[in-house]
């Protein structure tokens, strides 16, 4: 076995790297070869180098792997770390990240072919050899799946937790039934807001995979970057990257849009996984009231109950989902810093706020939309509403 560092997923296979990445589209070669062939990466402090563990000339394993040189784009926010070891005399900048740029995602991170358990195991022994070697100060690996934080079990290794909020299909069977599962209030308050742009003149169009032309690509990519102008940010995506999917995932992106007449006023950005639905994006030229919520929640739920989908990740923070029927979820990370006064000292914090997330996430389960009866979760269109 050997172990390789690749500044570029250019001279590996594509077909080797996806039988290690699975069904994961965010994994997947297409995806995270096209950030970096279109430009996405370096502008924003994303510099790749993937290690790969080798089984003669094939790979067994991978963790993918960026140098920074800064935090943003995370979604696990460590600045107050930075700053607190800088003050301290440290430099914390560069680190090394394994994460999906720009996605906060949970999924798989050290991808192992089976039977090459230990290769992966190298890789974590590895990756803190290439953080000495290039004077790095950390590693952090983001949003694992739950399922797989064994695979970073060590004594230096330190997991943190954090929340998002997720809908998950009960049973429902169509959106009525999902409807007939919340509480009263809840349910009244959803549909007021959908009557409120049926009402309009709004057209909902619905594309995936090949119906999304080049044409409505430039659409959503330039609400996509007027999102990022009103929050006084910069855009990641690139337009050569959103347009080079179509061909690297068929059947995979999904645009939600809406048209006023001739004119396309709103869109949303999604990818559609293997029984999941991942919302990511969202932009608009003008503002329509509860528009946000038509595109990027009440259809894409619609739109997994269609498709079979039995989970919508709808992206990262948002508690005014929790009263649209979406549910808390801990979300994690692992953290390996080498500095061991630094380390010791986020271990101390992590503790602290492990206690606080516990509980919040507790509360927040006692407060979703959900109707309060044992069996609320069942499809149940037997009630009518006062105001429909």
């Amino acid at each position: 076995m050997r172990i390789s560092v690749h500044a570029s997923l250019d001279a590996i296979d594509p077909a080797a790297w996806n039988a290690l990445a699975g069904a994961d589209p965010f994994l997947s070669h297409a995806f995270l070869h096209g950030l970096e062939r279109h430009d996405c990466l370096a502008p924003h402090g994303w510099y790749p180098c993937h290690l790969v563990a080798w089984d003669a000339e094939r790979p067994c394993a991978a963790l993918p792997l960026y140098v920074r040189d800064n935090s943003y784009g995370e979604f696990v926010f460590d600045w107050s770390w930075a700053e607190a070891y800088e003050r301290a005399g440290g430099r914390y900048y560069p680190k090394l990240v394994t994460a999906v740029p720009f996605t906060p995602v949970s999924g798989p991170r050290l991808l192992t072919a089976p039977g090459h358990e230990a290769a992966a195991q190298a890789l974590l022994g590895r990756v803190r050899e290439l953080a000495a070697e290039l004077e790095c100060s950390s590693w952090h690996a983001l949003f694992p799946e739950e399922s797989a934080l064994p695979e970073f079990d060590g004594p230096e290794l330190m997991r943190r937790q954090g929340c998002q909020y997720h809908w998950f299909d009960h049973g429902y069977g169509d959106f009525d039934g999902f409807l007939g599962s919340l509480n009263s209030k809840r349910r009244k308050e959803i549909k007021r807001e959908r009557r409120e742009i049926a009402a309009g003149a709004l057209t909902i169009e619905v594309l995936r995979g090949a119906e999304i032309t080049p044409a409505h690509w430039r659409i959503f990519h330039r609400f996509y970057c007027l999102t990022f102008a009103r929050k006084w940010g910069s855009p990641r995506l690139t337009l050569p990257f959103l347009e080079t999917l179509n061909d690297g995932l068929p059947d995979v992106p999904v645009l939600f849009l809406a048209r006023d007449g001739a004119e396309y006023v709103a869109g949303a950005f999604a990818l559609h996984g293997k029984d999941t639905l991942y919302g990511r994006h969202w932009g608009c030229t003008r503002q329509v009231r509860q528009l946000h919520f038509e595109l990027c929640y009440y259809q894409t739920i619609d739109y997994c109950l269609r498709n079979g989908l039995s989970h919508l990740d709808a992206g990262a923070q948002g508690e005014h989902k929790i009263p649209r029927g979406f549910e808390p979820i801990k979300t994690w990370s692992v953290h390996w810093i080498r500095d061991p006064r630094l380390r010791a000292a986020v271990r101390q914090f992590l503790a602290r706020e492990a206690t606080v997330v516990d509980r919040f996430v507790e509360d927040l389960g006692q407060h979703t939309a959900f109707r309060r009866d044992p069996d609320h979760a069942a499809p149940s269109t037997e009630h009518q509403d006062v105001d429909e």
